[in-house]
This record gives C-alpha cells, sequence and structure tokens, in this order.
C-alpha cells in the first residue's frame, strides 16, 4: 500500500534530510508545503519553498491547506517551535498521524494542546528524536535491562553543536522559545527517559550567551541538571559551542554510571579523522549509519498499522518540561519544580 506522506514546513534543517529519506522509500509518495519560506542561496541548506521541493524532486504544494486537501495519510512537522501546534493541530484535524519535530513546544498550554488534539482525533504522534534509534543506544538500553549496569544513579550528556546560522529563526525566541537549552536538552533528556523511565522531577540550570553574543538573541551555553523520582542525577551541557569552521555540526555523548558499572557511548563517533594538506583545517568524515531512517520507517510502520510508536507525546511533554523547568531556573537562579501533564508540579506531588 502507498502511504501519502505529507511534510509541514522547511523551516527546520532536518527537512531536507526527511524529505530525501522519504522521496527514495518504496511505495510512499512525499509532498511537501512551506508557503512562508524564502530561500537564501543555492545550497540545499539554504533553500526552502518550492526551490527545495524541485530540488529534491518531491511534489509541493502552495499552502498547508492544498496539502492536507491532498489527504496524506501521515504528516512530518519541521516548522519552527513556536509553530508546531497550530499545525499538529490542523494535521490532527484532517486525520493524519503526525511526527513533530523537537521539542514538543515552546509553552506548556501548547503542549498540553497539541496531546489533546491528537487524542480528540484519534490519531498518532509520534517525536522525532533520531537519536533514540541509534543501534548504540539499543545495546546501551540492553545493557541496562540485562541488570549490568544496576542501579543507575547518574548520568552525563553533552549535545554540543554549531550555531544554527542557517535558520536564523533558531535564535529568535519568538520562534523558537529559546536557544541552546530548548534546541539540546530535549535529545538527551529523550535518551534519559528512553533508557531509565525516571520521571524528572526538579531542574536546576545555568546560561550565559558570551558565545555568538553579536549573532544570536538566546542563551548559547547551559549546563542543567536534572533531578529524578529514583534519586538518580542528570547532567547535561547544551551548548552551542562548535567553532563555525568545524568540519562537523556538532556531537552528542552519554556517560551512565550504576551501582554495577559505567558506560560511555559517542553517537556520532565513528568517523575518519585528519586535516587537510593545503590549509591545515580539520577534516572528519562520517560513516555511521544514518538515525534518521530507522526513525522515519517506525514512523511510517506505525502510521500503517495504527499503533502509537515511541517515542510519544507524553515523551514530548516531559521532556518539554524539563526545558521550561530549565529556563525558569535561569530566570530565578532557583531549583524549580518539573510540572506534571496535570498542571502540578512534582515536588507538590
Amino acid at each position: 500500500m502507498t502511504l501519502k506522506v505529507g511534510v509541514l514546513s522547511f523551516a527546520h534543517t532536518h527537512a531536507v534530510g526527511y524529505l530525501s529519506a522519504l522521496a527514495a522509500m518504496p511505495e510512499v509518495e512525499v509532498r511537501g508545503s512551506d508557503p512562508d519560506g524564502v530561500s537564501t542561496g543555492t545550497a540545499p541548506g539554504e533553500l526552502r519553498g518550492a526551490d527545495l521541493a524541485t530540488a529534491l524532486g518531491v511534489g509541493y504544494a502552495a499552502s498547508y491547506d492544498e496539502l492536507l486537501a491532498w489527504g496524506p495519510d501521515a504528516v512530518v512537522v519541521t516548522s519552527e517551535n513556536a509553530r508546531h501546534r497550530e499545525l499538529v493541530e490542523a494535521a490532527a484535524a484532517a486525520g493524519a498521524h503526525v511526527l513533530c519535530e523537537k521539542p514538543l513546544a515552546t509553552t506548556w498550554e501548547d503542549g498540553l494542546a497539541i496531546r489533546d488534539a491528537v487524542q480528540r482525533a484519534g490519531v498518532t504522534l509520534m517525536m522525532a528524536f533520531p537519536v533514540r534509534f541509534a543501534s548504540a543506544f539499543d545495546r546501551l538500553r540492553g545493557t541496562h535491562r540485562s541488570g549490568a549496569l544496576g542501579t543507575v544513579f547518574s548520568v552525563r550528556g553533552a549535545n554540543n553543536g554549531m550555531l544554527p546560522s542557517t535558520r536564523d529563526w533558531f535564535t529568535d525566541p519568538e520562534l523558537s522559545g529559546g536557544g541552546a537549552i530548548v534546541d539540546h536538552v530535549v535529545h538527551i533528556a529523550d535518551l534519559v527517559d528512553g533508557l531509565t523511565g525516571a520521571t524528572p522531577v526538579s531542574v536546576t540550570a545555568l546560561a550565559n550567551r558570551v558565545l555568538h553574543a553579536d549573532r544570536a538573541r538566546a542563551e548559547t551555553a547551559g549546563l542543567v541538571t536534572v533531578t529524578y523520582d529514583s534519586g538518580m542525577v542528570a547532567a547535561i551541557d547544551c551548548s552551542w559551542s562548535r567553532a563555525d569552521t568545524s568540519p562537523v555540526w556538532g556531537g552528542l555523548t552519554l556517560d551512565v554510571a550504576g551501582t554495577g558499572g559505567t558506560v560511555s557511548v559517542d553517537f556520532f563517533g565513528a568517523a575518519a579523522r585528519g586535516s587537510g594538506a593545503a590549509d591545515g583545517r580539520s577534516i572528519e568524515l562520517r560513516y555511521g549509519a544514518d538515525h534518521d531512517l530507522p526513525m522515519l520507517r517506525t514512523f511510517l510502520d506505525a502510521a500503517r498499522s495504527g499503533t502509537q510508536p515511541q517515542p510519544d507525546v507524553e515523551v514530548g511533554l516531559r521532556t518539554l518540561s524539563i526545558v521550561l523547568a530549565a529556563q525558569e531556573s535561569v530566570r530565578t537562579g532557583g531549583t524549580v519544580p518539573v510540572l506534571r501533564t496535570d498542571g502540578r508540579a512534582m515536588l507538590d506531588a
């Protein structure tokens, strides 16, 4: 059965990869819509709207209404973070299953509204957390489930990258919801969620804008400490600290400590490294598996069967609650309780 898949907005840098991967899949017909997109150059990362669709050889709809009228079975929402709610609500009302870019939303109200919209429409929502689908994470989770790590008491994660300059909205708080905290904390929060199942209770965070102060309107570096109901503590470095001359966008590492042992994982570590003979600049050619592909296949298989894939909207809310608590902690300078989906704070539960 051919599955009709729509991509709503090309604002996110991941839209290029998703469109390309979907277009190459058998029994998938993909169309995109990016009515607000304006190309800023000719490179794939600079193309928007019909220009990008043409370059990738995929169908294009001039408006979201036109795309949804096409009757997609599933949609991928890759808009600016602040626009997730309106697009998820429209897709759900049209009966399409949803893969939503992270974070779920920029406010708690919007996150709850998204959950209500998909539940009301009877469609599924999956969060786009591709690192969860890395084979290294499968092995880490298997090690934990076997009991080899014992009780996990500490996790240290680093998600460092370049300033996302090809999409300026990432550094505009009105569209992104914040800066490096919003962009990078959720990935590690999802991995901790998927690994341990522990519930976040409180967050303490620090942030600054020393890096790229002349180019960003939001925090560019941050350290976020999360305490969980199991007693476990996770420390997350979420900075945009890679130089503009970096040969790769960034990376993600996880160090897990338990009573039975420790393990460290570099999710993007498989690479050939060297330097250019002419200019001496670093070269890094990554050859690891593309994490997007198993994530997209999981989503499409679930859309065909009508089953709920993971990570679901509840994971989206839990990871969003950590981001929002971190932002409040930065504002107040104190430890902030994490909200539950019933609106109460975990410390009050």
